[in-house]
């Protein structure tokens, strides 16, 4: 914590509010542009979006040459601080990137470093997974991932399958949740990393009072803050509130 730092990473998974902190963190116009740079089902479509014109291949050097000046650009959105949201599942691809580009370092912290300066960690999770799967499922099957305030959708996608209510989907999203979580716990302790820890339900509570907190977390103005509206709204509903009681009733989930 003793440097300024030149970059953050938002640590998280599915389902935890990280386009919500991430469209605020953007509308800040101080802290970058975070997004999930290292995610394998995106790295076509960014490789596309900057105009490399590489095969989208971590192992080939120079892609990964191009890759990582134009993702450091994007990150930055023309502020002095490079933003990063990296999921759970894009951890270990991630890491075994950094460490071909940044071989002989001692951990993936200092590989972080290398890559993007001094950087401050930050841990967004939810407490309560029977939602956060719920959640997930929803958003599988209707397609509907996130919505704006209007109530117009803001990423949209084609339903992956027929829609109901199902308990083995959302045990297996639980399991699968909580394992995500445990894993980003291990690396921060294997690591040596203390992440400014945050839920995602006071997030949802209090949008600004978090905004706040991680802004002041990577060394800038909380006050900022005060002038940025959440950009997405909530999706849960009566329906998610039913598949949530009747999730409980029928395994008696705490």
């Amino acid at each position: 914590m003793k440097d300024k730092p030149h970059a953050y990473v938002l640590c998280s998974n599915p389902r935890s509010g990280t386009t919500l902190l991430c469209d605020m963190l953007a509308q800040t116009g101080v802290a970058g542009r975070p997004d999930s740079f290292f995610g394998a089902q995106h790295l076509s479509d960014w490789s596309t979006d900057w105009g490399i014109a590489e095969a989208a291949d971590p192992d080939d050097p120079h892609f990964t040459e191009k890759y990582f000046a134009a993702m450091r650009r994007e990150g930055q959105g023309g502020t002095p601080l490079f933003g990063l949201r990296l999921m759970g599942v894009d951890l270990g691809a991630a890491c075994a990137w950094l460490g071909r580009r940044h071989p002989g370092l001692p951990d993936d912290a200092a590989r972080f470093a290398a890559a993007f300066g001094p950087a401050r960690f930050i841990h967004l999770s939810r407490a309560d997974k029977l939602a956060e799967a719920v959640s997930y499922l929803r958003a599988e099957q209707s397609g509907l991932w996130h919505g704006r305030p209007d109530g117009s959708a803001l990423e949209e996608l084609p339903p992956a399958g027929p829609s109901g209510y199902d308990a083995a989907a959302l045990t297996r999203r639980i399991t699968e949740l909580r394992a995500l979580d445990a894993a980003w716990h291990v690396w921060f302790e294997a690591n040596d990393i203390q992440p400014l820890r945050l839920r995602y339900e006071s997030l949802s509570d209090d949008p600004q009072k978090t905004l706040a907190q991680v802004l002041e977390f990577i060394g800038l103005d909380p006050g900022v803050a005060a002038n940025v509206a959440p950009g997405t709204r909530k999706l849960a509903d009566a329906t998610s509130a039913a598949w949530m009681a009747r999730y409980k009733a029928e395994t008696g989930h705490a």
